[in-house]
């Protein structure tokens, strides 16, 4: 009989895309450790959200104000609120009643911490155990092994559908470079652009520019 973190396992492996492991797997992920919040944060999607949400997350992630986060950056290394701080502590830093209790683990790509698989529970549960830091260590590393080949197939096969000069401006995209920045370097209209990234979207089935560039070079993930 398969066991259920290998079930996890295939279904990381499985996953074609990563919303797809946010939506299928991140469950799967919560049933198993009985959390009652589950998620899989990439860095470069969370601008996606509103401003209030952006702000939050600031700090949630800010290795000034959260340990956790900077025990992450650190070490690449799953962590529980036990390891780097004092309950009495952690309430001041979290107060909500749902996040009690607070593991994290890393994703990694390319040497650079890219994304975090979260899970937490409410002060009526028990607190995460150094079993639950092993088997959390070993699903991050099959997504953080999925998370590279997925990319070298995708890098592969944007390269592949994107003419050089959709190349071209993916690169000045990659370097922060306006609509109007573009045109001026490549001697096209903005409008121009503006179509050309239209079409780019479609083609590499994207929604944002963080996610064209993400797919086109690892050397673009935060």
């Amino acid at each position: 009989m398969t066991s259920p973190l290998k079930l996890i396992f295939e279904a990381i492996n499985q996953s074609q895309d990563r919303h797809n492991l946010r939506s299928q797997v991140a469950p799967t992920i919560g049933e198993y450790f009985a959390a009652k919040r589950s998620a899989i944060f990439f860095f470069d999607q969370l601008h996606l959200g509103n401003r209030d949400f952006q702000k939050i997350l600031n700090v949630a992630l800010s290795v000034e104000h959260n340990p956790i986060a900077r025990y992450l950056v650190e070490r690449h290394s799953p962590v529980h609120e036990g390891l780097v701080v004092t309950p009495k502590v952690w309430t001041l830093i979290c107060p909500r009643p749902d996040h009690w209790h607070v593991m994290a683990g890393p994703i990694v790509n390319s040497g650079q911490l890219v994304g975090v698989v979260g899970c937490t529970r409410e002060k009526s549960m028990t607190s995460f155990d150094m079993q639950n830091l092993a088997d959390l260590s070993a699903i991050c590393l099959h997504i953080s092994a999925w998370m590279a080949t997925n990319t070298s197939q995708r890098q592969s096969l944007s390269s592949d559908r994107l003419t050089p000069r959709e190349l071209q401006i993916a690169e000045l995209v990659a370097l922060g470079r306006t609509n109007a920045q573009i045109g001026i370097e490549l001697w096209i209209t903005e409008n121009s652009v503006k179509q050309a990234l239209k079409r780019m979207f479609r083609k590499l089935k994207v929604s944002s520019r963080a996610e064209m560039v993400g797919q086109i070079s690892t050397k673009h993930y935060h």
